[in-house]
């Protein structure tokens, strides 16, 4: 099993990252490629689902949401897809939380997941996570952090500006620059919108 990635970022697609290392682009699929910029250096750690169509290789910035991704691929119903998409949209802790809570109704706001297969995740995960180290701070979450991840408000914002026209690695740069001019604040939604909408008509080329 290849345990990580580790080298300069080619490109990034929509839903990967290309990962230069000794003359050999990996092409790796990972929830929030849009994080990392050309050129720097990154390790991605890796899961690899195989098929007889062909494999591909999963990364996440820890190993943390590695093993989450993992578990939950052990879920009936939950595909790699769907797996990407909990985790681009929730962080670990949140994702964590809400199974070993119960809590139906956060699981149910994550893309594809239906009411039944909530509870399917539910009752084939809780036991698993009680004792699945979730570290008080998973990653760097500062507003200038490489790896701060928008979740709560700050995803509806993104959300938002999607709705306005904006793609979505546009609207999450903006929601994020907006997150470092309001620092450590919780802001309501439309002043989330409202600063986030403000920074990207100052980029050159900005306003949606």
């Amino acid at each position: 099993m290849i345990e990580f990635v580790e080298g300069e970022v080619a490109w990034t697609g929509p839903n990967y990252l290309v990962i230069k290392e000794g003359g050999i682009g990996y092409r790796v699929v990972c929830p929030r490629p849009y994080l990392w910029d050309e050129g720097k250096r990154v390790r991605l750690y890796t899961h690899p689902v195989i098929r007889e169509d062909g494999w591909t290789l999963y990364g996440f910035p820890d190993r943390v949401e590695r093993d989450l991704f993992s578990m939950l691929l052990e879920v009936s119903g939950i595909g790699p897809k769907a797996g990407m998409a909990i985790l681009a949209r929730g962080t670990v802790g949140e994702v964590v939380s809400a199974i070993r809570g119960e809590d139906l109704h956060f699981l149910t706001r994550l893309p594809g997941i239906g009411k039944k297969t909530a509870q399917r995740i539910v009752l084939d995960l809780k036991d698993k996570l009680k004792d699945f180290d979730v570290p008080v701070v998973q990653e760097d979450v500062s507003p200038t952090g490489p790896q701060w991840i928008a979740s709560g408000t700050a995803g509806e914002a993104i959300e938002a500006l999607m709705a306005l026209g904006y793609n979505e690695k546009e609207a999450s740069q903006a929601v994020r620059e907006a997150r470092k001019l309001m620092g450590d604040a919780e802001p309501a939604l439309d002043d989330w919108i409202r600063q986030a909408l403000q920074v990207s008509a100052k980029r050159p080329g900005g306003g949606g």
